[in-house]
């Protein structure tokens, strides 16, 4: 019985190490991008939508409250509260209805970057949404976890489906 505690607390000890090393091996910045279109949703109105923080917590899943701080556009500070604690960003670039890129504004986060949202309209009046995270993870399990079991894609991914819902109004 003894022998098997001893092999499992080994295995479990090289497991540890082998994701802390594959974690350290990996850059700490990554870049995911994602587009979706939104039928029958013109730029204006989606921008509206995306750029409106303080309903954040009416149709984002995971975002339970939000702070605002400042008059709208470049310079506002945004403080989403959640499952992940609470993260601040600031606007960066606020180009309506085409284009705006926030920036994680803490240094205290295992994580930061911006997200840069690029709105286009087509023919059939609607908007095409290209979301690209340009990320960094400081932490070397959290690294590995963004990398191999979360993946980079998935809190855009999340946000998406979130947004088609609340454009649809379902």
């Amino acid at each position: 019985m003894m022998r098997w505690l001893l092999w499992t607390v080994a295995a479990f000890g090289l497991l540890v190490v082998v994701v802390l090393v594959v974690g350290w091996s990996l850059p700490v910045a990554h870049r995911a991008s994602r587009t979706r279109t939104f039928v029958d949703a013109a730029p204006d109105h989606v921008f509206a939508v995306i750029t409106d923080f303080s309903r954040y917590s009416e149709w984002r899943e995971g975002v339970t409250r939000v702070e605002v701080e400042g008059p709208g556009g470049v310079g506002q500070t945004v403080r989403e509260y959640g499952a992940n604690g609470e993260i601040p960003f600031v606007v960066e670039i606020f180009d309506p209805p085409a284009r705006m890129v926030t920036r994680i504004a803490s240094n205290e986060l295992p994580f930061g970057g911006t997200w840069t949202y690029e709105l286009r309209s087509d023919e059939a009046g609607s908007t095409e949404l290209t979301i690209t995270e340009d990320g960094e993870v400081y932490n070397a399990l959290f690294r590995f976890m963004s990398r191999f079991v979360f993946g980079h894609h998935a809190t855009i991914d999340r946000y998406f489906e979130d947004l088609e819902k609340q454009l649809v109004g379902r």
